[in-house]
């Protein structure tokens, strides 16, 4: 499956915007990265803080009887972004701390939201993304770090893009 890719410079959520590409096109697959979002979305309709330098994602599919169940891909979604990370902070301790917190070190650096929307009789599955790639929010007694902070290594948004793209569309070629 090859996922369309539509970079923004800004838009109030990735999450949001994906849902629009669903509900206003034929596209059934896509993938929607910004390099800033003004009013990104966390878990339980919290603010997720989009600080320019980092990284924020929607990717979108129409899920099929032969993939897996939602409460699955609330396991392989925070896998496969946990193997993306690994490639940067491969000597620190990556865990996923439910329902949708990536940590290391004890300290948050990314998310993930799952979202499922109808359009007719298709239903969606909406993964949003953020990770913490040059800074990180200051939440009382949730102590957040990111990538530089961890390893020193400037990563490009579009690094990730291009990575998560590549994830994504290597795991349904292979569920095929």
């Amino acid at each position: 499956m090859k996922f369309k890719i539509f970079k923004y410079d800004t838009v109030n959520s990735t999450n949001e915007t994906a849902l629009r590409l669903i509900k206003r096109t034929n596209c059934e697959n896509g993938f929607v990265y910004a390099l800033s979002q003004k009013k990104g979305k966390g878990q339980y309709g919290k603010k997720w803080i989009s600080k320019r330098g980092n990284f924020f994602g929607s990717i979108f599919f129409q899920l099929k009887k032969n993939y897996p169940s939602l409460e699955e891909f609330a396991l392989i979604n925070p896998i496969l972004n946990i193997d993306i990370l690994s490639k940067y902070c491969s000597k620190r301790k990556i865990f996923f701390k439910s329902p949708n917190d990536i940590c290391i070190n004890k300290k948050k650096i990314s998310g993930i939201l799952q979202v499922v929307i109808f359009k007719g009789s298709k239903k969606y599955l909406i993964v949003g993304i953020g990770i913490n790639l040059l800074s990180s929010p200051e939440i009382k007694n949730y102590p957040c770090t990111n990538i530089y902070k961890e390893t020193k290594k400037k990563i490009k948004v579009l690094d990730i893009a291009n990575l998560l793209t590549r994830k994504y569309e290597k795991f349904f070629s292979n569920l095929n």
